[in-house]
């Protein structure tokens, strides 16, 4: 049997796959990637990109491509919750509250400070072949769609899998040192026998992607999400969420939609796609004339699972392979991003012989964590929900009759209804834990893996969802800051790249910067080495930002991970920094056998 040779097999050809690729044939490993189905995906699924997975694409030279057709960030300023789209009552398709979303269109001061780069809003079925053709481009002949893993064995060198062409039915063997099972899932855990645990059924659901001029129905041009709350058919799981889809106009403008639902039948019974669509068609209040077509119509669980272990031998989960929960904060397809992200240049350090093996457990040590507090945030803001319910009073048991008349008490004047008012704005406000989770989406934080925790008393933060501090603790993310080495300003972040470790030392650093070269030459690390300071070294701090985080004197220095995580923090010189350092290295990257 024919046999390909690489260094790493990655099954699975969704964003997450493809990021892989890239990721590795970027940092000068031979991958190849191997996907079941014929092209990208034909349903929109995710859409929500944030500023973490962002720059995670800046650094492949995807983020232009995306900026360039998502959404505008004055279109995905808000979320809104409707009495309804359109219906005879007088009241309906009126706005009951908002909360900002997603950094408010550039004006939050906490995201601009985050990151150079804002969220992004795409489908996924309109982002994957951007992806894929930037893949193509960059990882020329390694993307193979349309073949499907038949079945795989790993032993103590390398896993070998065989794989077959669906178009021709040629069947031929990979031989990889790794493999990454990006496959949603579907084959690579199972077969392993990893179990995902958590709630596997929450609740069956149910979209509708439909094409349709709602200009003169949807209100709020900058509000991105549209969750329902139709007093004719109950409260928020019998009337649904909407988002415009695009793909080239946005907001109410949008000639695509996305239309999310409970699926009335919670049974086991095959989908019934016409039964759907007349759901959504009363829930909406329009006619079927109003829309030009019903494009797909898919169903899918909530669930809430994470994978029990993250890894067999020499086989590494990634994406939903390893967790699975709402799509409520737009976690799932970024938290896989950044899961490959984590990954990549483990296995290239591992690959070159810089590193030993053991540095790839840091791999689930620090990201299931950070899966099992996405799952528990993302299962929360779907409960929320109800708070609204239950603050207007509604129920899906109740005539409409009477649900119209507990809600028309939110717009009614009465002074007497003031407390419903006051409470009804808080329990949207509470909804703010989905769209505004800047320490979950962004702020993330490792507590052990591959870093060397400073001493510092364990970090509390201000709140867990909603404030993201950027510090330079060890295992916290490089704050962003401005800096200047020639005039031009550049992120801090940008000088982290392409699998290279950044120390950073302060202005009188300079016996760091000495030690660091020499040690990294002599490794064979990738290493960049700078000096930062206010008026002073290789970059200055142009606004400073840095002065202010970095917790150290003018003699200090720290180590940055090419995932912009930072490893080791040591506020002020030391006698011996070279051999300091060494001994960090020898921490930070376990020896080769």
């Amino acid at each position: 049997m024919e046999q390909i040779e690489t260094q790493v097999l990655v099954i699975g050809g969704g964003v997450v796959g493809m990021t892989a690729i890239m990721l590795l044939t970027r940092l000068g490993i031979d991958a190849r990637l191997y996907t079941y189905y014929p092209g990208t995906s034909p349903h929109p699924k995710s859409h929500i990109l944030n500023q973490r997975s962002m720059e995670i694409f800046d650094e492949l030279g995807l983020a232009a491509k995306v900026y360039a057709v998502s959404t505008p960030p004055d279109k995905m300023r808000a979320a809104g919750w409707y009495a309804g789209l359109k219906g005879s009552h007088p009241m309906a398709g009126r706005e009951i509250g908002r909360v900002e979303a997603w950094g408010a269109g550039c004006d939050d001061p906490d995201y601009v400070a985050a990151s150079p780069f804002r969220p992004g809003n795409y489908p996924q079925m309109y982002l994957e072949p951007i992806i894929k053709d930037h893949a193509d481009l960059t990882c020329p002949g390694r993307l193979a769609f349309n073949h499907e893993l038949l079945d795989f064995a790993q032993d103590a060198d390398g896993v070998t899998a065989r794989i077959r062409d669906r178009a021709t039915d040629r069947v031929f063997a990979v031989r990889a040192r790794y493999m990454i099972a990006a496959d949603g899932g579907k084959t690579v855990g199972p077969q392993l026998g990893i179990r995902r645990l958590g709630q596997d059924r929450i609740s069956r659901m149910a979209s509708v992607h439909f094409a349709a001029d709602l200009s003169q129905i949807a209100t709020g041009a900058d509000v991105l999400t549209r969750f329902f709350i139709n007093p004719d058919v109950g409260g928020s799981w019998t009337s649904g969420v909407m988002i415009p889809e695009g793909p080239t106009r946005w907001g109410h403008l949008s000639e695509e939609w996305v239309f999310h639902i409970r699926n009335p039948d919670q049974s086991d019974a095959p989908l019934d796609r016409d039964a759907i669509v007349a759901h959504m068609l009363h829930v909406l209040g329009l006619h079927a004339d109003e829309i030009d077509r019903v494009i797909h119509v898919s169903e899918w669980l909530i669930q809430g699972i994470v994978a029990e272990r993250y890894s067999d031998g020499r086989i590494y989960l990634a994406g939903d392979a390893c967790k699975v929960h709402p799509p409520t904060g737009g976690l799932g397809m970024n938290s896989g991003v950044q899961d490959v992200y984590n990954l990549c240049w483990k296995l290239a350090l591992v690959l070159r012989g810089v590193a030993g093996p053991a540095l790839l457990g840091s791999y689930e040590t620090e990201r299931r964590p950070v899966a099992l507090a996405n799952v528990k945030a993302a299962l929360a803001n779907a409960m929320n929900h109800f708070g609204i319910d239950t603050a207007l009073g509604l129920s899906d048991l109740s005539e409409p009759a009477v649900n119209w008349a507990s809600m028309a008490r939110l717009w009614d004047g009465q002074p007497h209804h003031a407390t419903l008012r006051a409470e009804v704005f808080k329990a949207v406000q509470v909804q703010r834990l989905g769209f505004r989770h800047h320490n979950i989406e962004f702020g993330y934080t490792y507590a052990d893996g591959a870093l060397i925790p400073d001493g510092a008393p364990l970090y509390e933060p201000l709140d867990p969802i909603r404030i993201y501090e950027p510090a330079t603790r060890p295992g916290h993310p490089l704050p962003h800051a401005w800096v200047s080495g020639d005039g031009t300003m550049v992120p801090l972040g940008s000088l982290v790249a392409d699998g290279h470790f950044l120390l950073i030392a302060a202005e009188d650093g300079a016996d760091w910067v000495t030690a660091a070269q020499e040690l990294a030459a002599a490794r064979g690390l990738p290493l960049r080495v700078i000096r930062l300071g206010l008026d002073d070294g290789d970059h200055i701090d142009m606004r400073g930002t840095w002065a202010r985080l970095r917790r150290m004197d003018r003699t200090g220095a720290l180590l940055v991970r090419p995932d912009r995580y930072i490893a080791w923090h040591m506020p002020h010189g030391v006698p011996a920094p070279q051999a300091c350092l060494a001994g960090v290295l020898d921490r930070l990257l376990p020896p080769v056998a």
